[in-house]
Parts: structure tokens; sequence; C-alpha cells
């Protein structure tokens, strides 16, 4: 367990999850890393510009270590039937927040080439990844800046792949985890195994370091995952949160309600499976079918925002995993520490110093 936290200079096995699109920010990654875990930003709707910006940020508050994320993205063309099959559910909602026709859709985020290549001039401590696999060569680039490389596993098989293509760790997605699912081999559904079955099943096939992600949010979950072999731990609603986490105001009011108690993966906000707060909007493409990823996601844009203005939580996008009901509001450092005595890392944290 403690060669993957030495290599990387931390205190603690204690992984920040990337959360895209605004949980996570550099006030947040920047606490958590100078706590002595590792913070990360998700930066797949980031210009190749913005990332090297949001890097430097974190630099300005820490010089300890930090991630960066990225989807390994392949996206579908527009789908023209799509756009006449999810219009009149989207222009309904539309309506209903006194908003006018749908927008242009967003430039799309840069190629995952060119934002690869700013996350190297970015040089973090660790590059990690999900929804697929970069190429060999993308790796080889990666370590010859000296940055480790964690790979997305929601499967023994796809522990197996990214393996042999050469990551320097694996994260364990569990079932129990929030956010967009990093499934790429198979059909989502079949890959739907609770965290714990899935970091005992790849922890006895593979050789590097395993972190377990899903569900995870106190001491107790982190010394379950540590005794199944886990190397360390990534959570990412634990932070949800915090003061320094980019939570909206109503998303962390739903956390800490009864709403919380019940979470499921819909792919209505973004055209992806994601764990997430159920409400109405993931119940209404319950009954039609979404646009693909990132179809949908930019079709969903303004609602989404304007939702989140009006602290709607029937229509928000509130992404949480299964332990949410769990959550606990304190500063990001303060949870750290927590979640580091609760586990009882400090002897970990005494050697690594």
């Amino acid at each position: 367990m403690t060669s993957w936290v030495e290599r990387l200079g931390l205190r603690f096995p204690i992984v920040q999850a990337p959360m895209a699109g605004g949980p996570d920010t550099p006030a947040l990654a920047a606490a958590v890393s100078q706590a002595g875990g590792l913070g990360s930003l998700g930066c797949a709707y980031l210009t190749a510009e913005n990332i090297e910006a949001v890097a430097a940020e974190v630099r300005a508050r820490t010089d300890r270590p930090l991630g960066l994320n990225l989807f390994v993205r392949a996206d579908e063309p527009i789908d023209a039937a799509a756009v006449v099959r999810v219009s009149p559910v989207l222009d309904d909602v539309r309506r209903e927040l006194g908003l006018g026709p749908p927008p242009p859709s967003a430039r799309p985020s840069d190629s995952f080439s060119a934002q690869l290549a700013a996350v190297i001039r970015a040089r973090p401590a660790v590059f990690s990844f999900t929804f697929g696999m970069p190429s060999r060569e993308d790796l080889d680039a990666a370590r010859a800046a000296g940055i480790f490389t964690v790979g997305t596993a929601t499967t023994l098989a796809e522990a197996e792949v990214l393996e042999r293509l050469g990551v320097d760790a694996i994260c364990a997605q569990g079932a129990e985890a929030g956010g967009h699912r990093g499934t790429f081999i198979g059909r989502f559904e079949d890959a739907l195994v609770g965290t714990m079955v899935l970091v005992r099943q790849i922890v006895r096939r593979v050789r590097v370091p395993v972190l377990a992600a899903g569900g995870i949010m106190d001491g107790a979950g982190i010394r379950a995952a540590l005794a199944l072999g886990a190397a360390g731990v990534q959570l990412g609603t634990a932070f949800l949160d915090c003061p320094e986490a980019g939570t909206a105001k109503a998303h962390r009011r739903a956390l800490s309600s009864e709403v919380a108690r019940v979470t499921s993966i819909t792919r209505a906000f973004s055209g992806r499976p994601a764990r997430g707060i159920r409400n109405r909007f993931v119940e209404l493409f319950e009954r039609v079918e979404p646009a693909a990823f990132p179809q949908q996601q930019q079709m969903t844009a303004d609602i989404r925002a304007a939702a989140a203005n009006a602290e709607r939580i029937d229509l928000m996008q509130m992404w949480a995993g299964q332990g949410a009901s769990l959550i606990r509001s304190m500063p990001a450092a303060d949870l750290v520490e927590t979640l580091a005595s609760e586990a009882g890392l400090a002897d970990l944290a005494r050697s690594s110093m």
C-alpha cells in the first residue's frame, strides 16, 4: 500500500475523486492535497488552455501533489432522429422553467489529444482517465513527463486490459459510485459490480495498486477496502458538502435530506449512464430514450443551469453515490484528517513523512 503513497509524497492513501462539471474546484483539490491526500480535478469539459490555468490555480494554493482526470472520448456524430425524439420532452421542461428556445449547442471541448497534451504540459503528479483507454503512446508520453497514470475499471476484464496497457494503478469503480460510469467493455448493466467484490476480484488478478471507489464515506469503509487488498481509496460524494466544493446550494440540501437515500443510474442528463439522486427529470427519460453522450448533455445544458439557479431539485442534475446519506459537512482538510483517524492511518502517515 505504501509504495504508491511514498512515490507521490502523500500522507494518506486517500484520493478526492475528480468530479468534472462543477463540484470539484481548485480550492477543494488544493485543500485535500495540502491535508495529505490527493486532490483531483476533472478536466473533461475544459479546453486545453483552461486545463493549464486550473492546474496553475491549484499550485498557487499548495505545492502538494495534484491529479488531473480526462474522459477518453469517442464522440458519436449528431443524431437527427434523437433530436426529434428528445426535443418535445426538453421543450416542455424549458417552458416550465421559463426558458426560451434552446440555444445553439456550445462548442465542444477540445479533442482528447489536445487535452492530454495540456495535462502533460501541466505535469500533475497523477493523470487518471475514464470511459476508455488512451493509446500506449499516450501513456508513454505521460510517463516520460514523470506522471503516475491511473485507469478506471468497472469489471475485472477492464482491469486486466488496463494492466496490459501499462497503467501504474487501477481505480476500481464499484456500482455504488456516484457520477458517470466508466464502463468501456460490454454493457454497463453487466458492469454494476459492488465495490468490495470488484476490489477483491481485481486485487487477486493484477499486480498494480488498486484504488477502491464507490460508496466509501468514512473510516470504516476505508478499513474494509484496505482489508480486501486495496492500496487506497477514492471518494467523491463524501466531499460534496465541503465548503470548498462547487456543489450547488440545492444539491447540498438534497444530499442531507431523505431524497439522497435513493439514487439511480440514468442517461437523462448527459446521455451516458451516471448515478445520481432520483428525481422527476430522471423519470421523464425512463419513457423516452435519451440521445447519446455528449449530444444529450449539450441539449440539456440550458435546462441544467436554469434548474440549478431556480433550486429545482425535481429537475436538477445531482450526482451522488449510494452512500450519500452518510455525508458530513466540514472543511475538506478536516474531512481528510477525520477519515484518516477513523481508518487508523496515523501510523502510515508517520512512516511516510
